[in-house]
């Protein structure tokens, strides 16, 4: 993952709707949510949700598929894994290459 692909993902992330959005289809798995599902749960105006799920997609955090009449939405689990890799892989990195002692605890190598 480049740092370009990381900084969209991560700003739409810092909004809390979109936020709560990606929690929400994170934790319902590989089924996702329809909309009208992913609505009531978070209690968001339909034009508003929208425009979130919208800006996940365009970042490649979510995506999308019509099944008839219903949209179902999916976190995109890769897209989650690669920019949590590319946080952690950076962690302590500097230190490392110093010869300073190993990561700390809880650190991914």
């Amino acid at each position: 993952m480049n740092v370009e692909i990381a900084a969209r993902q991560l700003e739409a992330l810092g909004n809390v709707t979109r936020l709560e959005v990606y929690r929400t289809l994170v934790r319902s798995g590989p089924d996702g949510l329809a909309v009208g599902h992913l609505q009531q749960r978070l209690g968001v105006a339909a034009s508003t949700l929208s425009h979130h799920l919208k800006y996940l997609v365009d970042r490649g955090l979510i995506t999308q598929e019509r099944q008839a009449t219903t949209l179902i939405c999916r976190a995109e689990y890769p897209a989650m894994n690669a920019l949590i890799g590319f946080l952690a892989d950076e962690c302590c990195a500097d230190t490392r290459l110093a010869g300073a002692p190993a990561l700390p605890a809880g650190a991914r190598k």
